[in-house]
């Protein structure tokens, strides 16, 4: 570990909304991480009684009164980690890295521990965790996935296997470097594209980890919908923002 990552300074960040059926194996799971001393359930709006068994399973628990998307969520973690990292002595001085992961991981959220590894020795700023055939059935064609995919290929350079991953472990640089973070479902386009903008190190990590898979009825199919565009608009952004960078370098050197 480098200088500013010392031993028990890995924040848990789980974005949750109705997940009262899950939410407590997965609390339990992440707290026997290694290393982690921090858990932080972000209720996004959620109509059961997701907060509470957070809550009583240890986990510190945030509120949003109504569903603000994935990426708000994540936000608010990774803020209430950065107040707690000023007021806690025993980071000293430091900051957390921040590990992200699904809530409906349930036990196999203890596995996610392969992710911080690399990004605590400093091998990696970013991990993602790339994960196996998951046990459940359903899912997509796979248009949002190769969206994502090339839109990264063409804007960062590198193809990810899993670009939709939301499982990840960062450090606060890298964290801060794709902040503000794209919207809704963009969120992990937007991580990847920034982060590697950024001149930083991104790595995908196998992990067994197993969730929930959106199935193919009607509301999984509006779901894949919001996915696409969001992750669309996540590009679009970022292409806007590389048309404008080099419009101001050649306007630099014509002066």
């Amino acid at each position: 570990m480098d200088s500013k990552t010392t031993a028990g300074s890995v924040a848990v960040i789980i974005a949750a909304k109705d997940e009262a059926a899950r939410i407590v194996t997965t609390v339990a799971a992440a707290r026997r991480i290694a290393g982690v001393d921090l858990v932080i359930v972000v209720d996004d709006g959620s109509a059961d009684a997701t907060g509470r068994l957070a809550a009583d399973a240890g986990a510190v628990v945030l509120s949003h009164p109504r569903n603000r998307g994935k990426a708000a969520a994540m936000a608010t973690g990774a803020r209430a980690v950065a107040d707690q990292d000023i007021k806690d002595p025993a980071v000293l001085g430091g900051r957390r890295l921040l590990l992200f992961i699904d809530a409906d991981l349930e036990h196999s959220a203890a596995n996610a521990a392969v992710l911080v590894a690399a990004v605590a020795s400093g091998d990696a700023d970013m991990t993602i965790a790339t994960l196996p055939r998951q046990s459940t059935s359903g899912g997509g064609h796979g248009f949002v996935v190769r969206l994502a995919r090339n839109g990264i290929e063409r804007l960062a350079g590198w193809t990810p296997t899993q670009p939709l991953s939301g499982m990840r472990c960062l450090s606060r640089e890298a964290f801060d470097a794709a902040s503000p973070l794209a919207r809704g479902w963009g969120v992990e386009v937007g991580l990847t594209i920034d982060v590697l903008g950024a001149g930083l190190r991104v790595l995908e990590v196998p992990c067994d980890l197993q969730h929930r898979v959106t199935g193919s009825s009607w509301r999984g199919q509006v779901h894949r919908a919001r996915q696409y565009r969001d992750v669309w608009l996540a590009l679009a952004d970022r292409r806007v923002r590389r048309l404008i960078r080099a419009r101001g370098r050649r306007e630099r050197l014509t002066f």
